[in-house]
């Protein structure tokens, strides 16, 4: 598996937009899964898979609530 991939999508009526089938595959993200829209007026936007995102709330989360304990 290639670690970087480019491609384009274009928007569509409704906003929407096409993951291309190799970064779907590279991350494992099928269709039903979540995704997470980060923007930044300067930086642009990234997109995470939001169980990425659950994970490291998850690992935050956790260790506060054992220090709590």
């Amino acid at each position: 598996m290639k670690d970087k991939f480019v491609g384009i999508s274009k928007v569509g009526e409704k906003g929407q937009i096409v993951i291309p089938k190799e970064i779907r595959d590279m991350f494992g993200i099928a269709s039903g899964d979540s995704v997470i829209l980060l923007a930044d007026k300067k930086r642009g936007i990234a997109l995470l898979k939001s169980d990425a995102f659950e994970d490291m709330t998850d690992s935050i989360l956790g260790g506060l609530s054992n220090e709590c304990n």
